[in-house]
């Protein structure tokens, strides 16, 4: 066994887990852990991306300006405020190796993104869970936390997995009072599915240690590509692109990503599938007695009596060929996150779900 030692907190890091793929001994299975679109990337993210092809001998623009200057247009934002990287992750690795270290510590709450305390261990500093109420996020809550070590707070909105939010005012709310060496991050994967939502950028302009982040991984469907992208005040920018890697995406997925934010048509079509789908799923799960709170998200989070009963319908839905994800690890051992998919998809979810209530009566 090799003597070398890694640097401290790395090996207190709790190896991230995905969402199931395959089932054994099955193959044909619907797979709703990961939040994916069921519809998949837009068409036109497809042909530029199998265009893309004949060039990829040729090294990928180190600016990304194509696909920023897109995204601003999209968007309505300055793009010499935005970075790219490999998923919003990859963003959020960015500032937390930028701005936190050892003896710092970075807030979180009890239900968000795992992937926080795995990135804030990762550069030495410590991480500071808090509780949320009802499944969302406590703004007095996080500014109790709040100690002269704190460098960073990391809200996700809408929640994974709740798939709840909280107000505009409320974020300005904790903006407000964070100090002002304090970096908030709003971290907006989901923003797309909310209607009439802006991931946070009006707040990124009112308040200078704001920084919002977004994916192409969930309503663009490009997962697979691993591109997101964040949005700050020109300094904070500026210090994240001193440790990005010039090269950190490829041509590839900056063709697809940049074809995908243009398809304006293909984003308002799995929008409105989602909502529709979304409200269905809600309503027929709750007609059986299993409660979700209102999603802002393309996934719901289905609620059991307990552990055991979250875990058994579980095990009863792969029986029926359907993945779902079990989120104790997220400390909510009752529930179950459920992707919405198609409409095939979410009927054979809730037909599955009642006959296992039906069974488990």
């Amino acid at each position: 066994m090799t003597k070398i030692i890694p640097k401290p907190g790395i090996m207190d890091i709790a190896l991230y887990q995905g969402g199931q793929s395959h089932i054994a001994g099955m193959t044909e299975v619907i797979k709703l852990s990961s939040n994916e679109n069921p519809f998949g990337p837009s068409p036109k993210a497809i042909e530029a991306a199998r265009d893309s092809a004949a060039t990829l001998h040729r090294y990928p623009g180190t600016d990304h300006a194509s696909l920023r200057a897109a995204i601003g247009a999209r968007y309505g934002l300055d793009p010499a405020r935005i970075i790219c990287g490999v998923g919003s992750d990859e963003v959020l690795q960015f500032v937390a190796r930028a701005y936190a270290g050892v003896g710092d510590e970075v807030i979180h709450t009890e239900h968000g993104f795992s992937m926080y305390p795995i990135i804030i261990r990762a550069v030495g500093a410590t991480p500071v869970m808090v509780a949320e109420r009802d499944r969302k996020v406590d703004v007095d809550a996080i500014l109790a936390a709040v100690t002269g070590k704190t460098k960073i707070v990391f809200v996700t909105n809408p929640g994974n997995p709740t798939s709840t939010m909280i107000s505009e005012a409320e974020l300005a709310r904790l903006a407000e009072g964070l100090p002002e060496t304090c970096l908030m991050v709003l971290d907006g994967a989901y923003a797309e599915f909310v209607a009439g939502f802006d991931g946070g950028a009006a707040l990124v302009d009112r308040y200078p240690n704001v920084i919002m982040t977004r994916t192409f991984s969930k309503i663009y469907g490009l997962g697979g590509m691993r591109v997101g992208w964040g949005y700050a005040a020109q300094d904070i920018i500026d210090v994240l692109n001193r440790i990005r890697q010039p090269f950190n995406l490829s041509l590839t997925a900056l063709a697809a990503a940049e074809a995908a934010v243009q398809d304006e048509e293909y984003l308002t079509f799995c929008h409105a599938e989602n909502a529709r789908l979304r409200v269905w799923l809600v309503e027929e799960l709750a007609k059986i007695g299993v409660p979700c709170d209102p999603s802002c998200t393309n996934f719901i989070l289905a609620r059991f009596a307990d552990r055991a009963e979250a875990e058994a319908c579980d095990d009863y839905l792969k029986t029926q060929g359907l993945i779902v994800r079990r989120v104790a690890g997220y400390n909510l051992p009752n529930a179950l996150r459920i992707t919405v998919g198609d409409e095939t998809a979410c009927a054979r979810v809730v037909a599955a779900i009642t006959a296992f209530k039906g069974g488990a009566a």
